[in-house]
């Protein structure tokens, strides 16, 4: 298993925790060094709160525990494709290095495009590597989107696109 896959793995992990708990199964964790130094996964989405995303948590956390460490040198890997939100906070915050398993088909922001936005964000190189074990991230999220209980997204294009998977 290669670098990638074993911090994915990490990933699910948290996003099969956060599935338990019915909640959508978003994992993250941020790595440095071969190490991680972060981690978080998707709380609220229960009640529609669209602030306590995985990659957000995990983010703050590193923030408050992982001081000091470069971000511009750490990899955030996530179960599916940052959005737009999570993806523009990280990249203000430094960091560079992104790789997910699942693609965000209804609100994904890696494809946004830095050098045509304001100064900010124009000069800003960022390395993405999409479909990293994109089969399991995948069942993930199948299964919610499946569950009676399940709400969040529920007739979201993102819901059709996932179970036409």
């Amino acid at each position: 298993m290669d670098k990638k896959q074993i911090f994915m793995e990490k990933a699910l992990r948290l996003a099969d925790e956060a599935l338990l708990l019915k909640e959508f199964p978003v994992g993250c964790v941020i790595e440095f060094d071969g190490a991680v130094v972060a981690t978080g996964s998707r709380t609220n989405s229960r009640g529609g709160n669209e602030i306590d995303h995985a990659e957000i948590i995990a983010l703050r956390n590193m923030l408050n525990d992982a001081r000091g460490v470069d971000l511009s040198l750490v990899t955030v890997y996530s179960t599916m494709e940052p959005c737009l939100m999570c993806f523009s906070t990280l990249i203000v915050n430094g960091v560079r290095n992104f790789v997910y398993g699942y693609e965000d088909a209804m609100g994904g922001g890696t494809n946004l495009p830095l050098s045509q936005l304001a100064p900010l964000y124009r000069d800003i190189r960022v390395e993405i590597e999409g479909g990293v074990m994109r089969k399991d991230c995948l069942a993930l999220f199948k299964t919610f989107f499946t569950m009676a209980e399940s709400t969040y997204l529920k007739d979201s294009y993102l819901a059709s696109y996932t179970l036409q998977q």
